[in-house]
């Protein structure tokens, strides 16, 4: 049941999850937040006022009369002097919009409260439409929506013109959109700014700077968001961590070029500000045309994991959101590469069904022509020299042993060395003038905003998915956009793209509801809230080396749950760093996330030892997988920069499962305790070592007392306190649990 109310106050509040936002919506131009974080709960008419009235600055020397106020779109025509919220123009005029509200409403539903607001400047030509939903996780979600009013040619005054005057009409009244950003406002606290940033086998690597007065940008210019994108941007108190400090986050859900930035200025305002990256020309709305923003979502929490903990919650609230366990999954990548044999695969497929696998995946190389990665992309049908009798022995004995069928596709690309490019050039993305992009993994990329590359695509993989038992799509996309244009003469097609991108997948979807798609990019290069609507887990990085997974791991979940984080044991020896690591580590890493391995378990190589241990591990996270794939993610703050605690705790807090991993030795020998956050402070727990892990370590020390059999604490006494680490050498882990009595 959704209410709707018209606003004709002068102030307005927004209470949903534990969130207030309060707005100033005096007018006459748009609204200002003037709170965005922790409930203020109940005010009256007159509390509410005095939060407004609070908030508003004086006048100084040497400014302007009228103080600005930091709205929801700041412009010069208010007198904001950071950065404006909307750039463009028509031809130049047209510069400097001045809106005026026209219509505030509100409406509650059980998907939040939503305030939409809209704005005209008759000068201009303009309007603006700005939509606020606070949901009930307390995120706070925006859009904004641009359109051209002009008239134009089929205008009641230009219906007498001939074709040139009228196209001279048109062109006069086309509005060019340099940007349009969401902001986001932020309390006077905030000092110190975390962004990630990273490269191909070491994505969202965190970094952490001062906020000072000016403005940090973070921009994505490669076409989708990159392995040096940062997944968000939060800004908070001097220090804050998991556990404590209260911090601001912003993040884009958009899998295409973008910008997000933290401003401060003179007068102490200041703001997160998240926007698509628009190419020059790239949107130009005519006469009765609009621009909508992708979705901009902020969270924030007295630490990083309440933070997240809204994210987490909106994912798993999706009707879209994975609903059946999370299978096990075999990926053949680094157990094969490119040696497709159906004796081989088909011992793999068995090794898998020893040791619990549910989904076999058979990676890169299945394709016509496809026998290393310098060509055949594009050409998506079966290669008959490899698969004489098509896909069918190799499907047919995975699915006898009881596991799902998926495949490796990577349809956005094309490879210069294959039939599709020599048929169709047309459709290769590129700035024109007979010149393509610099190359790039021996590929281009396909122009899918092109109906006729859109239906070819559209048609192969649906061939597929109609003509084989294929329950997985390992959806790939391995280069960066170059020159992305597209059409005669060419204009920058990366918007067109990515929204073509979407329309595709849920095409695929639709045809084949029971085919589940994960969103692979050179590993980890395309991770947003925008690709996570359309698929069913992200591919979290190509490397698989844990020492680099605990780092990758723990700021992709920031965003991203478990359950939609794909996380493989690799082999002993990672292909990524050439670092060699027990199996108990590589196997604890990936444990949490969706579970799976990518290593060749049926060499000899692999004793029956090493695969009961293997099995051993993955019947834990079988055990475990409801607990770790539904509760909150928890990471403990600790002082020494040698050791790491993370977790899952129930929903209703009646047990938690973390991972202690000693990262690097300690300054003190045995090292200190480690606390365990997130139960609940007035219950007691029974606290012990997990199987499959025991206490590991240098000779001569002496059993940890606690881990006999268990030790009892409050969970106040175990986040405050904790337990005595065990002692363990570098790059070893153990498993505890916490079992509420």
């Amino acid at each position: 049941m959704q209410r709707r109310t018209e606003v004709r106050t002068t102030e307005l509040h927004l209470r949903q999850g534990g969130t207030s936002v309060v707005l100033d919506t005096s007018g006459p131009g748009l609204p200002s937040i003037v709170h965005w974080g922790p409930d203020l709960g109940e005010l009256s008419a007159a509390a509410l006022a005095g939060v407004v009235l609070a908030s508003r600055a004086q006048r100084t020397s040497g400014a302007i009369d009228e103080p600005a106020r930091l709205t929801l779109l700041p412009l010069e025509s208010d007198g904001w002097q950071g950065t404006p919220g909307l750039l463009g123009s028509r031809a130049g005029a047209s510069f400097s919009p001045a809106f005026t509200a026209t219509d505030l409403d509100v409406a509650e539903n059980e998907h939040g409260s939503t305030l939409t607001i809209t704005a005209d400047d008759p000068a201009a030509e303009l309007r603006i439409s700005i939509t606020l939903r606070l949901d009930p996780h307390g995120l706070l979600h925006q859009r904004l929506r641009l359109t051209n009013t002009a008239a134009g040619s089929t205008g009641d005054d230009a219906r007498e013109l001939d074709a040139t005057a009228a196209a001279a009409l048109d062109t006069a009244a086309t509005y060019e959109l340099g940007e349009l950003a969401a902001s986001f406002p932020l309390p006077h606290t905030a000092g110190e700014v975390l962004d990630t940033t990273g490269r191909h086998l070491r994505e969202r690597t965190p970094q952490r700077h001062d906020l000072t007065v000016g403005r940090y940008d973070r921009e994505s210019r490669r076409g989708r968001p990159g392995a040096d994108a940062t997944l968000f941007i939060a800004t908070g108190t001097p220090g804050f961590g998991f556990e404590r400090g209260l911090v601001h986050a912003a993040h884009l859900a958009w899998s295409g070029n973008h910008r997000v930035s933290v401003e401060r200025i003179v007068t102490g305002a200041t703001h997160t500000r998240v926007a698509e990256l628009l190419a020059p020309g790239e949107i130009r709305l005519g006469p009765g045309e609009s621009y909508e923003t992708p979705e901009a979502l902020g969270s924030w929490g007295d630490g990083l994991t309440e933070l997240s903990a809204r994210f987490h919650r909106l994912l798993r609230a999706r009707p879209n959101h994975p609903a059946t366990p999370r299978p096990v999954t075999l990926n053949t990548w680094e157990a094969v590469y490119f040696d497709h044999d159906l004796g081989r695969l088909s011992a793999l497929a068995d090794a898998g069904a020893r040791v619990g696998i549910e989904r076999f995946v058979l990676d890169d190389g299945w394709f016509h022509g496809r026998r290393d990665d310098t060509t055949a992309l594009g050409d998506w049908w079966v290669d008959e020299t490899v698969w004489p009798d098509g896909l069918a022995p190799i499907i047919d004995h995975v699915t006898d042993l009881g596991m799902q069928f998926g495949i490796w596709v990577e349809p956005e690309m094309v490879s210069p060395d294959s039939e599709l490019a020599r048929a169709h050039p047309e459709w290769i993305l590129g700035p024109g003038e007979g010149r393509l992009p610099a190359i790039a993994r021996q590929q281009q990329v396909l122009d899918l905003s092109n109906p006729d590359a859109f239906e070819y695509i559209l048609g192969k993989l649906d061939a597929l998915l109609s003509d084989h038992d294929i329950a997985y799509l390992k959806w790939d996309h391995n280069r960066d956009l170059l020159e992305a244009g597209a059409g005669a003469p060419a204009r920058p097609a990366v918007h067109e793209n990515v929204v073509a991108l979407y329309r595709l997948l849920d095409e695929l979807r639709s045809r084949h509801p029971g085919v589940e798609i994960e969103s692979c990019a050179s590993g980890g290069a395309r991770v947003d809230l925008g690709i996570l609507d359309h698929t069913d887990r992200i591919w979290t990085s190509d490397c698989i080396d844990p020492m680099e997974r605990l780092v990758n791991q723990k700021h992709t979940g920031l965003l991203v749950p478990y359950e939609l984080m794909g996380a493989h044991v690799s082999g002993p020896r990672s292909h990524s760093t050439g670092r060699r690591h027990d199996l108990s580590f590589r196997a604890g890493v990936a444990l949490p996330g969706h579970f799976g391995v990518e290593w060749d378990i049926s060499s000899p190589d692999v004793d029956d030892a090493t695969l009961d241990e293997l099995a051993a591990w993955i019947a834990v996270h079988k055990a475990n997988r409801s607990l770790l794939h539904t509760g909150a993610v928890v990471h403990a703050d600790l002082p020494d920069p040698g050791m790491d605690l993370r977790g899952v705790v129930a929903a209703d807090h009646s047990r938690a499962l973390y991972t202690f991993t000693q990262v690097a030795t300690s300054a003190s020998y045995p090292a200190g305790p480690v606390t365990l956050p997130g139960l609940d402070d007035d219950r007691e727990y029974r606290v012990a070592l997990a199987a499959p892990t025991a206490t590991v370590g240098g000779p001569g020390q002496s059993p940890l007392a606690w881990a006999l059999d268990g030790v009892v604490l409050t969970g106040r006494a175990l986040r405050l306190g904790g337990v005595q680490a065990p002692v363990l050498f570098p790059e070893q882990l153990v498993l505890l649990s916490a079992t509420a009595l």
